[in-house]
């Protein structure tokens, strides 16, 4: 046995920067290329790996601590490997033929399971292999989509969506089987009816959505105080009455706009597992239509060369041939984005799930008044709840973020008569 420091090597600009984690402990085996400790500096942040394999025997830095090239960072015990693996060849060599055979297998086995040892180095950036480790996966199994199998981000990502279809697979047998353990008539009258076709339908699609997006959820408020009253303020140049027109005409314009600013909204990724995403041109809004034989999400087409008056007339049209049963089956696909409203009803803030295989949807709620604090006091102002839930593979929280923003500027006083043009 011997002993050896592992010191800090030449990091190049990095100079006095902060650890900020520890990723051995003492008494942990470490082989060549092991992850030891992160630094980061202003710019970024980079771990540093092992020189050689060994056993640690103390720790000479912790979290919070500065360091630079030279600082030690380990202390390690190295076995003498060559003496282990003479006296193994003796022993072989006096093993019989049929038993060298089974050592020789055991060690092509053992092989194998080294190299799906968590600890083993992975073709990734420090910034992907540390983000594996957050979510507590190995990243030794994650197959890389980039060069040389170069594990990203979305690799990651997708093998947890994945994971979780498995898992989900998993638990719905269970749950079935928990179902057979007793019949719902021993503790009272029961009646058995057919789900809706249209239910039916549907619930594949939405467990393929659930199971296979990784789902997040954006929660805000729009302020359409001057949108409400510019809408209830329209009338019939020809006959003077007031023109009926609802919200949910505003949202579509207001989407449309968003959508062309941000066109990763207006994707699909239904190919990720070749690397390929699709950039639609069009803007075919789907709205959700609650009817008594199920949800529906006809699509509006062309939403962007449309004015408001022509897409309110549309709107009631669609779904009225949802709620008849009268929508051709091809006019349910080929959306850029979903809006799902539940104002007229009520409640505010949900978490709907994104229409496979779109990237993104809106949820709207009811509207409300509210005191908010505007130029040093308190005002009236109609707020509209927004939840926008979106496929974390291809979007980013900041850029949701940044699309609710706009929307909510397409819904405010500044863009409302231009929305009606």
């Amino acid at each position: 046995m011997s002993k050896k420091d592992i010191n800090v090597p030449n990091i190049g600009e990095f100079k006095d920067v902060e650890i900020i984690e520890v990723l051995i402990k003492k008494g942990q085996k470490i082989k060549k290329n092991d992850p030891l400790i992160t630094i980061e500096s202003d710019k970024s942040s980079v771990e540093i790996p092992s020189s050689d394999d060994g056993t640690v025997i103390s720790l000479n830095v912790k979290i919070g601590d500065k360091v630079s090239e030279g600082d030690k960072i380990v202390e390690i015990e190295i076995e003498k490997e060559k003496k282990k693996t003479s006296e193994k060849d003796s022993l072989k060599n006096q093993l019989p033929k049929e038993t060298k055979k089974n050592e020789e297998k055991k060690g092509k086995e053992s092989e194998n399971i080294i190299i799906k040892d968590f600890s083993s180095n992975a073709p990734a950036s420090p910034k992907v292999r540390k983000f594996a480790r957050e979510l507590g996966i190995d990243i030794n199994k994650v197959s890389g989509s980039e060069r040389l199998g170069r594990v990203t981000e979305n690799d990651v990502k997708l093998f947890v969506a994945t994971k979780s279809d498995k898992n989900s697979k998993n638990q719905i047998t269970t749950e079935q089987k928990i179902e057979q353990e007793y019949s719902h008539s021993e503790f009272g009258e029961v009646e058995i009816k057919n789900i809706p076709r249209v239910k039916k339908l549907s619930s594949k699609y939405l467990m393929n959505s659930w199971t296979k997006i990784p789902h997040v959820t954006n929660h805000d408020e729009a302020d359409i105080t001057e949108l409400e009253e510019f809408r209830t303020s329209l009338t019939d140049i020809y006959t003077g009455e007031k023109k009926k027109i609802t919200p949910l005409a505003f949202i579509v314009k207001a989407l449309t706009a968003s959508l062309k600013k941000f066109p990763n909204f207006n994707t699909s990724i239904d190919d990720i597992e070749n690397g390929k995403m699709t950039v639609k041109k069009y803007f075919h809004v789907g709205i959700a239509v609650d009817t008594p034989h199920g949800l529906m999400v006809p699509k509006l087409r062309n939403a962007d060369n449309k004015n408001i008056s022509l897409i309110s007339t549309e709107l009631k049209k669609i779904s009225q041939q949802c709620r008849d049963l009268k929508i051709d089956k091809k006019e349910l696909f080929g959306g850029s984005m979903t809006i799902t409203s539940l104002g007229g009803i009520g409640g505010s803030f949900f978490t709907p799930i994104i229409n496979y295989p779109e990237v993104a949807i809106l949820g709207v709620g009811r509207a409300e008044k509210k005191q908010v604090f505007m130029d040093g006091k308190f005002v009236t102002r109609t707020m509209l709840p927004l939840s926008l839930s979106y496929d974390h593979r291809i979007i980013d929280g900041a850029e949701a973020a940044r699309f609710n923003n706009d929307l909510k500027e397409n819904l405010g006083k500044n863009f409302a008569y231009k929305l009606a043009v």
